[in-house]
């Protein structure tokens, strides 16, 4: 029984506020134990649920996050920058169930640090219609090779949301928002037990595999809206996309394999055009 984490870092217990969770920041520094705790927590329960192979995706920003040394044994762990799969790297590789822990909304959603690759820029994502946080478009990339999402941990929004992509997971709320950058935390001990108790429940909920699912007839199109009026032009430097409107992009693609890759190539982009001072 092979089980992939993808472990984010905005929805792990005490993690509320931009410098809780941005790489170099001495709060970073505190949070990375309660991140690398939340994992812990969910090898055990996959272990307990019986599960042989474990392997953790370091899933957050530069994807260097986890405490390596204070890794549950049962576990290996995929750290490092420049992945071909970004936050699901490793989905390619037979796992028979995926778990999303320390994951939250999207944005231009409410929730705890929501957003949705960029901290800001981007104001909402959609695939086919549907608001889309990462947690949707990685639950759709999962669908596309038939691995299951078991497990869902973050806020209480973020589980709420999941319900939608993720109707068999077993959730783990570890706080309750209040605001963006506020909410009511769980102590570590009581989050991990939380954890615990979900990532058995899910895997032991495991369905029997059911292989991939086809893509749609009509592929999967993307709409990406920006909060300036010259990052759309430059998205659209992508061959591909297209600006629909002053703040917004669109592109589609036959597989979810190929639209978020296309997806991730769009923020790097973006991003470049981005000024410190305007945006």
């Amino acid at each position: 029984m092979k089980v992939l984490i993808s472990a984010d870092m905005e929805g792990v217990t005490g993690v509320t506020f931009p410098d809780d969770c941005e790489p170099g920041h001495a709060r970073w520094e505190y949070n990375r134990q309660f991140l690398t705790a939340d994992v812990n927590a969910a090898i055990a329960g996959f272990a307990a649920a019986g599960a042989t192979e474990i392997l953790v995706n370091e899933a957050h920003a530069d994807q260097r996050n986890l405490l390596l040394d204070r890794l549950d044994t049962r576990a290996t762990l995929l750290i490092g920058t420049h992945k071909p799969l970004g936050m699901m790297e490793g989905i390619d590789r037979s796992p028979d169930a995926v778990a999303f822990v320390g994951y939250h909304t999207g944005a231009g959603q409410p929730g705890v640090l929501a957003h949705t690759y960029l901290p800001n820029t981007i104001t909402a994502v959609r695939i086919n219609g549907e608001p889309a946080s990462e947690g949707r478009m990685n639950a759709l990339l999962a669908d596309e090779y038939g691995v299951p999402v078991v497990l869902v941990t973050g806020d209480d929004l973020c589980c709420e949301d999941a319900r939608d992509w993720a109707p068999h997971a077993a959730h783990a709320v570890v706080k309750t928002c209040v605001d963006r950058y506020s909410a009511i935390c769980l102590p570590p001990e009581v989050s991990a037990a939380r954890i615990t108790e979900a990532a058995r429940e899910g895997l032991a909920a495991l369905p029997a595999p059911g292989g991939p699912t086809a893509p749609p007839a009509e592929g999967y199109t993307y709409e990406v809206s920006f909060d300036a009026a010259h990052l759309a032009p430059a998205a659209s430097y992508i061959p591909g996309v297209v600006q629909t409107d002053p703040l917004t992009v669109r592109f589609t693609l036959p597989t979810m394999y190929e639209a978020i890759r296309c997806f991730r190539a769009l923020t790097r982009v973006v991003t470049s055009a981005v000024e410190n001072c305007y945006g």
